[in-house]
């Protein structure tokens, strides 16, 4: 009887021992390893009973979904910089900057005077096909007026962009007529071009703009190369400076071409993201091309990546000012509503170890944000001194000292220049009555300046005009008081902006930045190293050894890099 009875109890026994080993395991989980899942759902379950408190109990009725939308970018703004949600309506527009073409009419255009202004018509677009010109003011869509407060840049993509072959009818008044025009465009696909100039700066050195890195800014660097090598180029300026970034598999692909095998580009490694390496593959064809990389205070993400992949590996000379800071990595995550998160999920380094990213504080977006005027303001966009690093020194393959924490610092430092700068200037540019004039002439004046096809022909043109005095007869009716001293003073300066603008309304990019190239004291500054032979780093003097600290070289300790790195981020 005694066997039975305790084989009848044992599966109440092993159940008893099976709650009691849960219970033991819960309690050592939740006080020694944080329980982080529980407190995930406790948390969400927090924000979710808020959520139906308000919509059940709130005094007035609520949009919980507007709600929801509005505090989405909040908590998101606690943890970085660029960790960032991105509403339903907006995630095409926000893809369509990266995408290799989007579906539209195929015009670039400005708004003035709360109206749609026509500034380039896309060279065999469907616009063009339709009859649609540079300088036509687009006054309705689908028959309905579209003039007026209604007319923002994002309800005017809205309304031109659509479906591949999709038909829309715009209304346009055309310089010179007093009717509107009807055409109907059917809408295609539209290139987005990433590199937007290639050309040669003198007889043996070859010029690139990438303007960022999208998904064909790799197949449009080939093109670039191919098209310069008939021209036989044997240096090449790779021009990063406003490239505020893009696609990481971009930026690698194109290190690729000017590496030697098995160089390290940049690595990534996150909380949840083990360490990987990008290193290139020995098959680049411009391995041994001398080679200087150009970059600003605007070149970030991918920019710094490429930048200090050529810089650490000594592959190149880097001039210009220092970037931005950047290193941080983000993975898009798509919500069934069309909604989405990029979401900070690593950091990358460069090839020496350094975490380039600039220092911020969670949850306060203010100072990040105005750290290129506080530089400016501190005079480190004039001078070399003043650039100050956050970061540990590192070295080069070759023993260069580079450092982090803020940024790729230029071997070659360029200060902004400021000869002829005044309050004039800078409020005509900052008022937009620079761009306003421009837009005016070129509209006034396009069949004069249709007729001319190169940008050499139409400065040539333009020098003789008068410009300057023409805009400020503008702006002293639009405002502007006339300060005679102060435009003299500025005249150069003045030229160069108005002319400029005028360039890029007639013709295209490459026009534009041919044009401000001509007198850039950093190209200046590029073309010497070459003509110097100074393109490829040399090794630095041997110094006298102080500590072995201070001669800590390429293989720096990863797990003190990311130590700095994290502990920089969360100051």
């Amino acid at each position: 009887m005694s066997q039975n009875k305790s084989n009848r109890l044992m599966p109440l026994i092993m159940a008893v021992c099976v709650i009691v080993g849960i219970m033991i395991g819960t309690f050592y989980a939740n006080h020694f390893s944080g329980n982080r899942l529980s407190i995930i759902n406790s948390s969400s379950n927090k924000l979710n009973n808020l959520l139906h408190i308000v919509d059940d109990q709130y005094v007035d009725t609520v949009n919980i979904n507007k709600l929801v939308e509005g505090a989405m970018p909040q908590i998101l703004a606690e943890l970085d910089p660029h960790s960032v949600y991105i509403s339903a309506k907006d995630v095409q527009m926000v893809n369509d900057d990266l995408k290799g073409s989007f579906s539209g009419v195929g015009i670039e255009f400005t708004i003035r005077e709360d109206t749609i202004r026509v500034q380039n018509v896309i060279s065999n677009g469907p616009a063009e096909r339709a009859g649609v010109l540079a300088g036509d003011k687009i006054v309705s869509v689908n028959d309905t007026a579209f003039v007026g407060k209604k007319v923002t840049n994002e309800e005017a993509m809205h309304r031109l962009k659509g479906p591949k072959d999709t038909k829309v009818k715009l209304g346009v008044m055309r310089y010179g007529e007093k009717k509107v025009r009807y055409l109907t465009v059917t809408r295609g696909d539209i290139p987005q071009r990433s590199i937007n100039a290639t050309y040669m700066l003198d007889e043996r050195t070859g010029y690139i703009k990438i303007k960022n890195f999208g998904e064909n800014t790799y197949p449009e660097m080939l093109i670039a190369l191919a098209q310069l090598s008939q021209e036989n180029f044997g240096n090449l300026v790779i021009d990063l400076r406003g490239n505020s970034g893009g696609y990481l598999a971009s930026a690698v692909q194109i290190a690729n071409e000017f590496l030697p095998k098995d160089r390290l580009i940049v690595y990534t490694q996150g909380r949840k993201s083990q360490r990987q390496d990008y290193r290139s593959d020995g098959h680049g064809s411009y391995r041994q091309i001398p080679l200087v990389v150009l970059i600003d205070e605007s070149s970030a993400s991918a920019a710094e990546i490429l930048a200090g992949a050529i810089q650490d590996n000594d592959r190149g000379t880097v001039i210009g000012r220092r970037s931005f800071g950047k290193g941080l990595v983000q993975q898009p995550i798509a919500f069934n509503d069309g909604s989405m998160i990029r979401l900070t999920i690593a950091r990358y380094y460069t090839p020496s170890g350094r975490c380039i990213q600039k220092p911020y504080t969670s949850g306060d977006d203010k100072d990040y944000e105005e750290d290129l005027i506080y530089r400016y303001q501190h005079g480190e966009y004039f001078s070399q001194d003043s650039i100050k690093h956050t970061g540990p020194a590192y070295h080069t393959n070759i023993g260069r000292t580079v450092y982090g924490g803020g940024g790729i610092t230029p071997d070659i430092f360029v200060p902004e220049d400021t000869t002829g700068m005044t309050s004039y200037y800078k409020e005509a540019g900052m008022t937009g009555l620079i761009l306003q004039f421009a837009y005016k002439y070129t509209d006034e004046n396009r069949g004069r300046l249709g007729e001319m096809r190169t940008m050499k022909e139409l400065d040539a043109y333009l020098v003789k005009q008068h410009t300057v005095e023409k805009f400020v007869d503008f702006a002293d009716r639009n405002g502007l008081r006339r300060r005679n001293l102060m435009i003299r003073k500025s005249h150069k300066l003045l030229e160069r902006f108005i002319n400029s603008r005028i360039i890029y309304n007639v013709l295209d990019d490459e026009a534009w930045i041919e044009y401000l190239n001509a007198d850039d004291p950093t190209i200046d500054r590029a073309l010497n190293v070459f003509k110097a032979g100074q393109a490829f780093p040399k090794k630095p003097e041997a110094q006298p050894k102080t500590n072995k600290t201070a001669m800590l070289g390429p293989a720096y300790d990863h797990n003190v890099a990311v130590m700095k790195c994290v502990m920089t981020a969360k100051a």
